[in-house]
């Protein structure tokens, strides 16, 4: 019943792209379809994801899932960019890694329950966000004088996300290598009916174009919405367009957490929030050279929940043991992340 019903919304992705060129709908209307439209392409996601994993492992599965479901972030990333959001762009991306390593792992936790992690792979993930984070101070710390989007922080900002792409190259290699290795084919670790690797991939590549779409519509009704709710551009980045862009994540690793899959879910999360820490902010740093020099001039407030965030992750997951209970803690960080940046409004 309720995959008939989820397979019955994805229409609405199309109609939602449809009315949002040829009606002229209410902003706020255009949110909450939108909004609406994403979950089931999440699903989607999910389940392409989960076919994919049994061709390949968790790990892979996990990789797989954080590489197509980040791809609607880095688009929204550099339209918002090409509109001057640089701000916008700096919290959305921030907040994407903390929602990653809160909410959608806490999340995944609560639906999972008690399971275990790969914990080799997991400090992996937290190593490269721990260094990324570290980096990024070089740009953010003169950055908390002055200009933020001025031009010798824009500079400072390459060498930075050079470093960042190499590292990430040498980790997924490594990563990968790795859980090749570990994975182990068997004749019955395919379910009955299961999809072939190519068409999951097909799958996952469509469903993640659509997702990029129905979250332009999205983000471009956002500020219709943030102002009658009253909320900060700041806020609504770090927090709303976060979540938003992670609809895949939220989505994905939830419904491969509930279905006993706990590691692939808990690699879902983490792999994602590694990877927009080390690949999608420097690749968007770079690519926005093209538009409009973008600086790692991340806030003050950002750093600190980041790193806290990092913090909070690693003492949670550090036995590698999972539990509903230390999925509400991770939750329950989040809603004070959330807090802090309402509390934190504007730079200025």
């Amino acid at each position: 019943m309720v995959r008939r019903m989820l397979y019955a919304l994805l229409s609405l992705a199309p109609l939602v792209i449809l009315l949002h060129y040829v009606a002229d709908l209410d902003p706020t209307v255009e949110f909450v379809l939108a909004a609406t439209a994403l979950i089931p392409l999440a699903w989607l996601i999910g389940e392409a994801t989960e076919h994919a994993a049994e061709h390949t492992g968790p790990g892979i599965g996990g990789f797989l899932n954080a590489t197509f479901g980040n791809a609607p972030e880095l688009i929204i990333a550099l339209i918002a960019v090409h509109e001057g959001l640089t701000e916008v762009v700096r919290g959305s991306l921030t907040g994407s890694v903390i929602g990653n390593l809160l909410l959608v792992l806490g999340f995944s936790l609560i639906a999972g329950g008690r399971g275990h992690t790969d914990r080799e792979s997991s400090f992996l993930s937290f190593g490269l966000i721990a260094v990324a984070t570290l980096l990024f101070l070089i740009v953010a710390v003169p950055g908390w004088d002055g200009d933020p989007d001025r031009s010798s922080l824009a500079h400072l900002t390459i060498p930075v996300s050079i470093a960042l792409l190499v590292l990430y190259v040498a980790a997924t290699w490594y990563s990968l290598r790795r859980h090749r290795q570990q994975h182990v084919a068997t004749g019955d670790e395919a379910r009955s009916g299961g999809w072939s690797f190519r068409l999951a991939l097909i799958v996952l590549g469509v469903a993640t174009v659509a997702t990029a779409l129905v979250a332009e519509v999205l983000v471009g009704s956002l500020e219709v919405f943030a102002e009658k709710a009253g909320l900060s551009d700041f806020f609504v980045a770090a927090v709303i367009v976060a979540i938003v862009g992670n609809a895949a994540e939220h989505g994905g690793a939830v419904l491969v957490a509930h279905r006993g899959k706990i590691q692939l879910a808990a690699e879902i999360a983490l792999s994602s929030a590694a990877q927009v820490a080390v690949f999608l902010i420097p690749a968007v740093a770079l690519l926005s050279l093209l538009i409009e020099p973008l600086a790692f001039s991340f806030r003050q407030v950002e750093i600190a929940m980041l790193a806290a965030s990092l913090l909070i992750t690693v003492a949670v997951l550090f036995d590698g043991r999972t539990s509903r209970l230390r999925g509400g803690i991770l939750v329950a960080a989040y809603i004070g992340v959330a807090v802090v940046f309402y509390q934190a409004g504007e730079r200025f």
